[in-house]
């Protein structure tokens, strides 16, 4: 079992079984409950406290994993804010993707300022370790002034209209903070969305570009490379 593959050290289901249950947790809009309910039809009595404790021990080590086998982004960058309610106060998410609709970052703060886009500019330089050719926004003016100070070298383009790449990215979110009922606090929400956007898009090839044949195909491949990134499968995933 390679080092990069996280350790099962005294757990006492299967990894098959914990793979199995963060991959529903964070695949499909269920919660923890269902999860436990649906794997009890299959034979495994397992509560949802541990399913619980899974994904938050397991989900950012699969994420991490996943995102290490993407390739390298494009160098035209796709960034939008929408706000959440959390507990009842309205946060900000912040979320970038390039032109093939990579998820590279979120990050959920409180405002949407001058202060907050440069602190998602330096996180996306950071995380990426590369510097985009474009960098497409909306219009809201704190984008402009962060731009000038983190990356002025960088052609920016604020305008409503081009920047559908990034509003659309936002709908799976918006399903999942429907079936969860909202998070509960910022750290919970940045905690669930950076694992949640390093699994689900793993599992959501564009199906409307693929025959059937070709999709089924492309499937099998990252269930592949999923049973290699959490050690539930023996052999190396090839692609």
């Amino acid at each position: 079992m390679s080092s990069a593959v996280p350790s099962y050290k005294n757990h006492r289901y299967p990894v098959e079984i914990i793979s199995h249950c963060v991959w529903l947790y964070f695949r499909f809009p269920l919660s923890f409950r269902e999860v436990e309910e649906m794997m009890l039809e299959r034979g495994v009595i397992v509560s949802y406290e541990t399913i619980r404790r899974w994904c938050l021990k397991f989900g950012q080590a699969y994420a991490n994993a996943l995102r290490r086998r993407r390739p390298q982004p494009g160098d035209k960058w796709h960034l939008d804010e929408v706000f959440v309610k959390i507990n009842g106060a309205s946060k900000y998410l912040w979320r970038a993707v390039d032109q093939d609709g990579n998820v590279l970052d979120i990050l959920v703060q409180n405002r949407r300022d001058k202060a907050a886009a440069r602190r998602f500019f330096r996180l996306l330089l950071t995380t990426t370790r590369r510097v985009p050719r474009v960098v497409v926004t909306d219009k809201l003016k704190s984008y402009g002034v962060a731009h000038r100070e983190v990356m002025p070298s960088v052609e920016h383009r604020a305008h409503k209209g081009l920047n559908n790449r990034a509003e659309n990215s936002h709908q799976p979110t918006r399903q999942r903070e429907r079936a969860m009922k909202g998070f509960r606090s910022p750290g919970s929400a940045q905690r669930f969305l950076s694992a949640f956007t390093g699994i689900s898009p793993h599992f959501r090839p564009h199906r409307h570009l693929m025959t059937a044949g070709r999709h089924r195909f492309e499937m099998s491949i990252r269930f592949t490379i999923w049973n290699h990134i959490t050690g539930a499968a023996g052999m190396p995933a090839t692609a």
